[in-house]
């Protein structure tokens, strides 16, 4: 390893602290992620080099990044990125209000260190490594370095099955909170009509009418993928996105570099939705997908499949922990130069969703927030994350507040289904 900010030896194992994506290895850093039960392309190296080198998310603007490597026998074992942040915006898992219980008590709330992807709310492997040993290890060495840095805790968004059972082993609290999912079971929709069709009629006529609406308008959506997005397409989806925050009175979080940069790098990740109305564009949305994870993992399983065919006669199954991934989309971002009755949900609900049952992706995550997704066969899904307070007063207070609202959770996602739009 190449620069290091920090190194230890523990045992057999080197630790290494990296103040910058550029001084870790991406093959290796790459390769580990692939091996994680719930990998995406937010946790790729290029996409977290992206926000670095340009400036979204840096010491500048309040995400101070920090990369912590564990290799044994010269092999990367273990790693993650926390980045030390000097406030609570772009998280979506919202403690304000313990910020604000800290200053009231005049404590200080910040910095802290956080165990997640900038800006992006998706669920997913934080703790990479290779066995749960190496993964309590990792989890055990972030406590320490936050206690060593004197921060005021650390805190894990959005964390994968694994990774929660390793901040909770380490003493960590755990908070949930609820986002909306589509899920496209197996053997899968036909057709969007097919997957009308298992709607209750209320919501199956609600949709169809709202589509109309954006039909009758004149609207019709050019879906572009990969490479062959062009740049003026980028151009004309970063004019809406920038538009959009800007309205909401806010900057955006990412820059047009940005965008470039995860264009040329990781291209087979992103799916570009652009409405146009008697010829000329007017609004877009942009998927994700986890194009680069799952091929990878398709012919790592494929590789697994044969070779336990053989071993066992031609009986072939996947190994538990092999890798198998599902065909993930996950909805990001939107904005438009006009106004048209229901673009909204044609270009970020139901363009999407036919696209992922053309494509037969098995789940599509709509993000952060909005019981309006419910409406349109989004269910609720708990996800989780895991935080740690060094003030062992507040700790305490948090515990209480985090058991109390776990109960909440469960009532409102309770609610929520029971008003499942299907039949």
């Amino acid at each position: 390893m190449m620069n290091k900010q920090a190194a230890k030896t523990s045992v057999d194992y080197v630790i290494g602290v990296l103040d910058s994506p550029l001084a870790v290895n991406a093959e290796a850093w790459n390769a580990l992620l692939l091996t994680q039960s719930q990998p995406t392309p937010f946790m790729r190296h290029e996409f977290l080099s992206a926000l670095h080198t340009n400036g979204c998310a840096t010491a500048a603007t309040g995400w101070t990044p920090r990369f912590f490597l564990l290799e044994r026998n010269g092999e990367l074992v273990a790693a993650c990125v926390l980045y030390v942040k000097a406030h609570s915006e772009g998280e979506f898992v919202f403690d304000w209000g313990w910020a604000r219980a800290y200053h009231q008590h005049g404590l200080r709330y910040h910095p802290k260190a956080v165990c997640a992807v900038p800006f992006i709310p998706v669920p997913g492997s934080r703790l990479l490594a290779r066995s749960a040993a190496d993964r309590a290890l990792l989890v055990s060495y972030l406590l320490d370095w936050v206690q060593a840095n004197q921060l005021t805790g650390l805190h894990g968004l959005f964390a994968s099955d694994e990774d929660v059972v390793a901040f909770q082993a380490a003493g960590m609290l755990l908070r949930h909170t609820v986002q909306f999912h589509w899920t496209n079971t197996q053997p899968g929709y036909a057709s969007f009509d097919d997957f009308l069709a298992s709607l209750s009629q209320e919501k199956r006529k609600k949709i169809r009418q709202e589509r109309r609406k954006v039909a009758d308008a004149g609207v019709t959506f050019k879906v572009l993928q990969g490479r062959e997005i062009a740049q003026a397409d980028w151009d004309f989806f970063y004019h809406c996105y920038e538009r959009t925050y800007l309205e909401h009175g806010n900057p955006p979080y990412f820059n047009r570099a940005f965008y470039a940069s995860i264009a040329a790098d990781m291209p087979e990740d992103w799916v570009l939705f652009i409405a146009e109305q008697h010829g000329q564009p007017i609004a877009s949305s942009l998927l994700a997908i986890n194009a680069s994870c799952a091929r990878a993992t398709d012919q790592n399983d494929s590789k697994l499949l044969a070779k336990s065919g053989s071993e066992v006669g031609g009986d072939a199954t996947v190994p538990t922990g092999s890798g198998v991934t599902e065909h993930v989309a996950y909805g990001r971002y939107w904005g438009a130069l006009k106004r048209v009755d229901c673009l909204h949900f044609e270009a970020c609900y139901y363009q999407p969703l036919q696209w992922c049952i053309e494509h037969g992706y098995q789940r599509f995550e709509g993000g952060a927030q909005g019981e309006h997704k419910l409406a349109r066969a989004l269910l609720p899904v708990t996800t989780t994350s895991a935080h740690w307070l060094a003030h062992p007063q507040f700790f305490a207070a948090v515990d209480n507040f985090l058991t109390q609202e776990r109960d909440g959770i469960s009532q409102y996602v309770g609610e929520l289904e029971s008003r499942s739009p299907f039949k």
